[in-house]
């Protein structure tokens, strides 16, 4: 078994007391936010059962959240709409979405260790790594709060948009969402810098 705790462990024995880990989800979708979510846990703590959210059922993930709200000395989310994915592109607004959670009142990370390659000019010391929501448990962490989160947040969104399938891909393209954007148009809460095969506009 994978040690998810190896870059926790060795930032913690050079003294580092606040690591957060943070991820985002939602990149690929047509509509609605990416959501980050940065988790600090306190030294010591090993929840084995947390790994990447795209490898956990619905069930898990959301007993997961539960306790990873409780043992976390510190949790934050936040987010970029489709306004501002559209201004900044979704990379950025990926990052601006993670970095608004470093900078979240009450966070005061010493260290940052960031899924992905990039993470933007910032002094505060990072690690970005790959594939991170696998190999660290803070950012598996970060990754399970911000996927239920979004989620929920795009499964509320469909009670009042029902014709996209919201409810199930939660914005991702898939046939029943390209076929909504071809009947129905494009709400506020698509991305139009994204390729949405219509030019049609909803009047809600």
């Amino acid at each position: 078994m994978a040690d998810r705790l190896e870059f926790e462990k060795r930032l913690w024995d050079e003294g580092y007391q606040r690591v957060m880990g943070l991820d985002e989800v939602g990149r690929g979708c047509l509509s609605g936010p990416v959501v980050a979510a940065g988790v600090i846990f306190n030294e010591g703590t090993d929840i084995k059962a947390i790994r990447d959210s795209k490898t956990l059922s619905l069930e898990e993930r959301n007993e997961l959240c539960s306790i990873i709200k409780s043992e976390s000395a510190f949790w934050t989310i936040k987010w970029c709409d489709p306004e501002e994915i559209d201004e900044l592109n979704i990379l950025w607004a990926s990052i601006k979405a993670m970095q608004k959670c470093a900078e979240a009142d009450g966070a005061d990370p010493d260290y940052l260790l960031v899924d992905g390659n990039r993470f933007g000019s910032t002094i505060q010391p990072h690690t970005c790594i790959v594939g991170g929501d696998d190999r660290s448990m803070s950012i598996a962490a970060a990754s399970i709060i911000a996927k239920v989160y979004r989620d929920e947040w795009m499964m509320n969104l469909h009670e009042d948009y029902p014709d996209y399938g919201w409810d199930t891909n939660v914005g991702y393209p898939t046939q029943k969402h390209f076929q909504g954007l071809k009947e129905y148009g494009i709400t506020k809460y698509h991305r139009r810098s994204f390729k949405l095969r219509t030019e049609k506009e909803r009047e809600d």
